[in-house]
């Protein structure tokens, strides 16, 4: 049974940062591609990072040169660094790992930027 458990939310001014991690337990964590997604206030949610089993990564346009994921297969862990933080950002972040062709998901960890 998939567990993931997400940590490091909270509220940051603009221009701050924030450290999101996720714990998986559950199967081979380095056979996995991991992801983060957002889903902000009244909309949908998004994908923002993923990083597949090898270390290869891909962003949304929206965080691109400002958030980065990264992966230690040694502890289970996928993080996401938030920089430059936009109003724009705040949404509850999920991770997920890829079951193909679904995703197994954390219960969220809430991000507000607000002054």
């Amino acid at each position: 049974q998939v567990q993931l458990v997400e940590s490091g939310g909270g509220l940051v001014q603009p221009g701050g940062s924030l450290r999101l991690s996720c714990v998986v337990s559950g199967g081979i964590f380095s056979n996995y591609a991991l992801a983060w997604h957002r889903q902000p206030p009244g909309m949908q949610r998004e994908l923002v990072a993923a990083i597949t089993s090898g270390g290869n990564t891909n962003y949304a346009d929206s965080v691109t040169g400002r958030f980065t994921i990264s992966r230690d297969n040694a502890k289970n862990t996928v993080y996401l660094q938030m920089n430059n933080l936009k109003p724009e950002d705040t949404a509850v972040y999920y991770c997920a790992r890829r079951e193909y062709p679904n995703w197994d998901w954390g219960q969220g960890t809430r991000v507000t930027v607000s002054s």
